[in-house]
């Protein structure tokens, strides 16, 4: 993919709705010529750079944060999750299967949409950047909305250092050379000079849905604290001083309040992507792409529910790691699901009842109801296909998390119990008596379960490379994946990573 040829594309492409507030205002269409010169103007074009979070669909693919590929992705490589063929359903030309047994090559589609999704965001940012440069505003009036629009971009960046490691640095709209491959460490270093430079004009408040000061110490974090993984540099004392510069937040009593509909008013959401389907957005259809097409017969006596695709679920063994006590157990579907209408179970079409197993027999040809599904964002009768909820990228229990880890990691367990226990005690379980990496590693599979970023989890725990479900021994290299064929067809210049 050209970004830097088709960013004047995208331009007059992907100046559509945005959101930058709370009560969710979304921003209509705008032009370019001698615009960016009012506060209401300026607020459209960085408008244009939050909505860019929700990202397009194309003949190519979908290429949503939420969806059956971006969102996927990240899912279906680790331990958490998986989506088997059933029957002649979800083969899509063995993607599903490949992720799963980490065999997957430079043609897979989810692996394209990735990079798509987070270089087409960075492409209209350089292009509201290179709008806003050319307005009358004063080099000090642009100072903190560069800040603010280069820290959003230092995200989408975060991602790619994450998920492909040694990618092209792209920042000038109106460079039109093919770019090269930066090293994952030139990344990493941009990275975290795009945030900490921006840092100082961010605004210092909590504020929804906003990139402030308090998201890029969160980025920040996340990026010492995989900054092992990522260059083979420990910086775990540096992602504790970021969490702790992190205020303002606290845990919600109710977990679930976190993934409400109307949770954009939860007191430990970080940084979010707004969603209103009233408003016109599109592409958070996710809850959706788990359940079982006749799943909707649980949540409506009447079936007023969108159709579900019965894709996703639970890979063998994450449902049983919970306690039957804890209360993030309810974040997924499991058993019996009982016809609001009739109070007996829900039969599917073969005629066999709807019973969620945890069990999958096979990745090539599971049955319809096997695998425990997705349910931890609210489904409610009389929803649309785009869901109202914001899709949550941040929350406040990462911050605790992290520093809990990382004072594990650096011979300090009962430093980790005062931010441990806010985490335990919610969902209503007993602090143990040893803290050790295994119990780390297992309270974030329960906590953040289907919240998109397990694999660098296993990554950074090392059982990324372990045999799993379905899985063998995983070969180093996968840590990050290929570059996409089709972009290294276009652009020339890029050089695959290794191994691949």
């Amino acid at each position: 993919m050209k970004i830097k040829i088709i960013a004047p594309i995208l331009l007059s492409m992907l100046f559509t709705v945005s959101c930058t507030d709370l009560d969710e205002q979304l921003y209509d269409q705008v032009e370019d010529g001698n615009f960016g010169n009012t506060t209401k103007e300026i607020d459209a074009l960085v408008g244009g750079a939050y909505s860019s979070l929700r990202g397009f669909a194309d003949p190519i693919s979908n290429n949503y944060p939420t969806c059956e590929y971006v969102f996927f992705l990240n899912e279906t490589v680790s331990d958490e999750a998986t989506i088997p063929t059933r029957g002649t359903n979800w083969y899509d030309g063995g993607q599903y299967q490949d992720a799963q047994r980490h065999t997957w090559k430079a043609d897979n589609r989810m692996i394209l949409s990735a990079w798509r999704y987070n270089y087409t965001g960075i492409a209209k940012i350089n292009a509201i950047i290179y709008q806003i440069n050319k307005s009358t505003l004063t080099d000090q009036a642009k100072a903190p909305i560069f800040a603010e629009l280069k820290a959003v971009r230092a995200y989408y960046y975060y991602n790619l250092l994450d998920l492909f490691g040694n990618v092209p640095i792209v920042t000038n709209f109106e460079d039109t050379d093919l770019p090269t491959n930066s090293t994952r460490k030139q990344v990493y270093d941009f990275v975290e000079k795009e945030l900490t430079d921006a840092i100082p004009y961010l605004n210092g408040n909590v504020v929804y849905s906003k990139l402030t000061k308090n998201v890029a110490y969160s980025i920040l974090a996340r990026l010492y604290l995989n900054s092992e993984a990522f260059i083979g540099v420990a910086r775990w004392q540096d992602c504790i001083n970021m969490c702790q510069k992190v205020t303002g937040y606290t845990l919600t009593p109710d977990f679930f309040a976190n993934f409400a509909t109307e949770n954009q008013t939860s007191s430990e959401i970080i940084f979010a992507i707004p969603y209103d389907s009233k408003a016109g957005t599109v592409g958070n259809y996710m809850n959706s792409m788990s359940a079982h097409y006749n799943q909707k017969l649980a949540i409506s006596p009447t079936g007023n529910y969108p159709w579900s695709a019965n894709g996703m679920c639970a890979q063998p063994g994450v449902y049983s790691a919970f306690a039957d006590t804890d209360k993030r157990k309810k974040g997924m579907l499991h058993g019996d699901q009982i016809n609001l209408a009739t109070g007996s179970v829900i039969m599917m079409d073969n005629g066999e009842p709807l019973t969620y197993t945890e069990n999958l027999t096979s990745l090539t040809d599971a049955k319809e109801n096997e695998g425990v599904r997705l349910a931890k964002y609210e489904m409610k009768a009389g929803e649309q296909w785009e869901r109202d909820h914001d899709f949550v990228l941040i929350r406040y229990a990462e911050i605790l998390m992290m520093q809990a880890e990382c004072y594990v990691r650096l011979g300090s367990p009962d430093l980790a119990k005062p931010f441990l226990q806010q985490v335990v005690t919610r969902a209503g379980e007993e602090m143990p008596t040893t803290i050790d990496l295994a119990f780390i590693d297992q309270e974030l599979l329960k906590e953040f379960t289907f919240e998109g970023r397990r694999r660098t989890d296993n990554i950074r725990f090392g059982t990324f490379f372990l045999p799993w479900w379905e899985k063998g021994t995983t070969e180093k290299y996968r840590a990050i994946f290929p570059i996409p064929s089709s972009v290294l067809t276009t652009n020339k210049n890029l050089k695959q990573n290794p191994g691949y």
